[in-house]
């Protein structure tokens, strides 16, 4: 048989050695990991206590450079529309149109957002790796990986366009992509992968516990949301949890580098 449609094969073994009773790349991509929900959630829990003052700062910080972002944006915006350099005329703006400069301007606006954003948020998922092997931690980490700023936005973009694609072949495709690429990222920044080379990888180990790991998204989900409930207050415990959640599987499937240990 042809392979011409096969998909572009991609070297998924990492040239670092894992460290630890834990995973591997060369593991995971053949689905040899430990993995139950229970479990899983039973370790977060027990991680999180104890570092949840850490997290809860790491998201202080997140939230603020968010808001400055956008409090910059929204005045950098309001002078130019003011000033009339976004290109709009009478009749678009009667019309409702959004003019080509502005359109533009949006695009380099959230393009220059998750160039920021991506390693702050990976940041924080970098925090919860090294708490689940008792790697010492703080809030500051989540300023640490600002170099990787470009793969993981193209990885981002690669896995957004694969998810599309997926969800025009009827749906279910890219479903299965979107939980499928989830450790793409935390890839490309602990084992230090080309974007393709991640998302083969995330996409070859968490093949073989699909469900499993869908259902632990949906009861993380389920549990942060009920946290919510109680004027929020929940969240300080669940969401530190659910992101130790989603370290601990990365650690179960792929182990963790020395080199993140002794960061």
């Amino acid at each position: 048989m042809s392979n011409a449609y096969q998909t572009p094969e991609s070297n998924l073994v990492n040239e670092n050695t894992s460290t630890g009773s834990y995973g591997s790349v060369e593991k995971a991509v053949q689905g040899d990991y430990d993995f139950s929900i229970g479990s899983v959630l039973s370790e977060a829990w027990a991680k999180t206590n104890g570092c949840k003052g850490v997290f809860n700062l790491s998201f202080f910080y997140y939230f603020l450079v968010v808001i400055v972002l956008m409090m910059g944006i929204g005045m950098v915006t309001a002078v130019l529309f003011s000033a009339g350099d976004m290109g709009a005329t009478p009749d678009q703006i009667g019309a409702g149109q959004m003019p080509a400069g502005m359109m533009i301007m949006q695009f380099a606006i959230q393009f220059g957002v998750n160039l920021i954003v991506l390693p702050m948020v990976m940041g924080l998922m970098m925090i919860g790796i090294k708490r689940s092997v008792d790697a010492p931690i703080s809030a500051g980490m989540i300023f640490k990986y600002f170099s990787k700023m470009i793969p993981l936005f193209i990885t981002m973009l690669m896995v957004y366009i694969m998810v599309v694609i997926g969800l025009l072949l009827l749906v279910l495709p890219g479903i299965y992509l979107m939980i499928a690429y989830y450790m793409a990222m935390p890839l490309v920044v602990e084992k230090g992968m080309s974007p393709w080379q991640a998302m083969e990888t995330s996409r070859k180990a968490i093949t073989h516990r699909w469900f499993s790991v869908l259902g632990l998204f949906i009861v993380m989900a389920i549990i942060v949301s009920i946290s919510v409930i109680p004027l929020g207050i929940g969240l300080i415990w669940t969401v530190p949890m659910m992101m130790m959640a989603f370290a601990i599987l990365y650690r179960n499937m792929f182990g963790v580098e020395a080199e993140t240990i002794s960061e």
